[in-house]
């Protein structure tokens, strides 16, 4: 005989497997390569049509081949059979070909499982709000279809998807305690391979023409700033990431040594702020110039790079402090200033003859008045420059005289240089936008900017920004001011609709409220909390112990629930079984389907010495039961000579 796992698999429960299948795969469709979802889709569509025609599923050879070709593709796409996107690429395959052999309960089982693991995996991408609603409700039918599975065509859609929120609904108690009381571990719960955050955008260590400007064509967060008095003026807002010395005529990129630590002359007061970075995926902490107080566990390098030993790949947080007006140490050390005159050899020769005819007869800072007079006049700022060539410089200056604050940076550096004038390149985000919703300073992708320093005796390094020789309101009220309605920024960023602004205020608030408050649920919030509840001094024991008493609570709880909403049977079929119990005692089987006066009859047949005491006792409860005696002394009395 087939045991229930090999039972034949209900028709009409196919669609909520097939239902399962799509909901848990078909958010990756903008995670994984093309061909992989086209095949999905085929998958889906081709077991879709096999059920609605009633037709033969493919043979187990077909299926093989079509799994050894998936894991083929999946092996040349990404090198590998393992990490994060190989490992959901092969579940999505399986997922969708397990649906062409679907014939008895196990294949139906192995789909459900499939749809719990694919629901895990939408984390690895995303842990906003939308993607926890859709998994939630993707759950709901998964579960569902785990209760249509085992319930059989009886049960109507309706009862079965209730039955399944019940459940949900009463997993919610349990979710919450284990997400509070579960011990918090910083970084990731379990180790992700090294392609995990290989997605991960931002500013880059180096800088080459035409980079900045595809970054601030994206409207992503880059970090959330909230000060613990009033926002600054933006034009004072520069958040300073890589500080870059080294040219070879197309990019720049930080000096490769170790700079030493920082000696600065702080003139205004230090403002306190706490900064919320997303991950980007390098060393470097984008904080206010210049930096007064950071954490424990970051560095501040002589060129006031704030740096980590390990690369952010997670949304941390920062308590911060920064003084906006400072001046470097008026002496440095002569290598420093002589590495940022280098400049590759023959490179830009129509730039350095400039440079070098306002060197014969100007002091620095008339060349740098010179430098941005010529930056003031017939230049273009745009986020869509020509290409370059090798000397692109001298392109930018002379002919296209069209670029993004890259471009100026760079060109301003190399005339700064070539006029004997140490200069280098300063890489992060400018400026910022304020939601008055929640307070948060929000800093966008699009806010990536490059500025310059230079080197003037007896003042130290000074900053530059060319950007604002040639277009002003990029630094006083931000890009979207800056560029003209047509440049590909981001519609988010370019609408300037007072309603639009209004429901992004709103969205950002309530998604940075979901960030803050419950991905940022850190071991810091997590021991605030417990010494709130009276736990001050908490260890993963202590956790374990409160975490298992709170689960036992919840268990006796919802265990009292049922008992409490399990229905009452009525004192006449109470009194009845009674007296079943005292038959099955005597080894009399009493079939549930078997009504009393047949049970009477075949008690005379087969124990005719019980049936003088039981016939009594059938006789009341017919009489209760369908009579008009409702006092039950009768068949009480019945019962109890029954037992005698």
């Amino acid at each position: 005989m087939s045991t229930p796992a090999r039972e034949a698999l209900d028709r009409h429960a196919t669609p909520w497997l097939l239902a399962t299948a799509l909901a848990t795969t078909a958010p990756h469709v903008i995670h994984q390569p093309l061909w992989l979802s086209a095949l999905a889709g085929v998958m889906l569509l081709w077991a879709s049509w096999l059920w609605w025609k009633d037709e033969r599923l493919p043979g187990r050879w077909l299926i093989v081949l079509l799994v050894g070709a998936g894991s083929a593709g999946i092996l040349i796409e990404f090198r590998t059979l393992f990490g994060r996107d190989a490992g959901v690429a092969m579940l999505v395959m399986f997922m969708t070909m397990k649906l062409l052999e679907l014939k008895s309960r196990r294949d139906a089982m192995v789909v459900v499982t499939l749809g719990y693991f694919l629901l895990l995996t939408h984390y690895f991408y995303s842990q906003s709000i939308p993607t926890g609603l859709w998994l939630l409700a993707a759950m709901w039918l998964v579960t569902a279809t785990l209760i249509r599975l085992h319930g059989g065509p009886g049960n109507p859609m309706r009862a079965t998807l209730s039955y399944a929120g019940l459940l949900c609904l009463q997993a919610i108690p349990f979710m919450l305690v284990l997400y509070l009381l579960f011990p918090r571990i910083s970084g990731p719960l379990w180790g992700l391979p090294s392609d995990a955050h290989a997605g991960t955008t931002g500013l880059s260590d180096t800088m080459s023409p035409g980079s900045i400007a595809q970054l601030a064509q994206s409207a992503d967060i880059a970090f959330r700033v909230r000060f613990d008095g009033a926002v600054p003026p933006k034009q004072k807002l520069y958040w300073r990431g890589p500080v870059m010395e080294q040219f070879d005529s197309t990019t720049w990129r930080p000096y490769e040594g170790r700079p030493p630590a920082p000696n600065l002359e702080i003139i205004s007061p230090p403002i306190r702020y706490e900064t919320t970075l997303e991950a980007h995926n390098q060393r470097w902490l984008l904080a206010l110039d210049a930096p007064a107080e950071l954490p424990s566990d970051f560095g501040l390098n002589s060129q006031l790079t704030v740096t980590k030993r390990q690369a952010i790949t997670e949304r941390q947080r920062f308590r911060l402090s920064a003084s906006l007006d400072y001046r470097f140490n008026t002496a440095e050390d002569p290598a420093v200033l002589q590495r940022n005159l280098a400049l590759p050899v023959g490179s830009n020769p129509d730039a350095r003859a400039l440079a070098s005819q306002w060197r014969s007869n100007s002091a620095p800072e008339a060349i740098v008045s010179k430098a941005l007079a010529l930056f003031a006049n017939e230049f273009t700022y745009t986020l869509r420059p020509p290409l370059l060539g090798r000397n692109g410089v001298d392109e930018f200056l002379f002919q296209t005289r069209r670029g993004f604050c890259e471009h100026y940076a760079a060109a301003f550096v190399v005339l700064m240089r070539n006029a004997g004038i140490p200069a280098r390149v300063v890489g992060g985000y400018q400026g910022g936008e304020y939601n008055p919703l929640d307070g948060y300073l929000v800093v966008r992708q699009s806010d990536a900017h490059a500025w310059a320093e230079i080197w003037l005796d007896g003042q130290g390094w000074v900053r530059i920004d060319p950007t604002a020789a040639v277009s002003p309101s990029r630094i006083e009220t931000g890009i979207a001011d800056a560029l003209p309605f047509g440049e590909p920024l981001p519609a988010l960023v370019q609408w300037r609709s007072e309603w639009v602004r209004t429901l992004r205020y709103r969205w950002e608030a309530i998604n940075n409220a979901w960030n803050q408050n419950i991905l940022g649920y850190d071991p810091q919030r997590q021991r605030e909390l417990l010494a709130r509840l009276g736990l001050p001094d908490t260890d993963w024991r202590n956790l374990a112990i409160a975490l298992g008493a709170a689960c036992g609570l919840l268990v006796t709880g919802l265990m009292g629930w049922t008992l409490y909403q399990r229905p009452s049977h009525d004192p006449v079929t109470r009194l009845w079984h009674k007296a079943l119990r005292h038959l099955a005692r005597r080894q009399v089987n009493c079939a549930p389907w078997e009504t009393p006066l047949d049970l009477a009859r075949r008690v005379r047949e087969q124990r005719p010495e019980l049936a003088e005491s039981f016939q009594p006792v059938v006789d009341a409860y017919l009489l209760a039961r369908y009579g008009t005696d409702h006092s039950l002394k009768t068949l009480r009395d019945a019962v109890a000579q029954l037992r005698r």
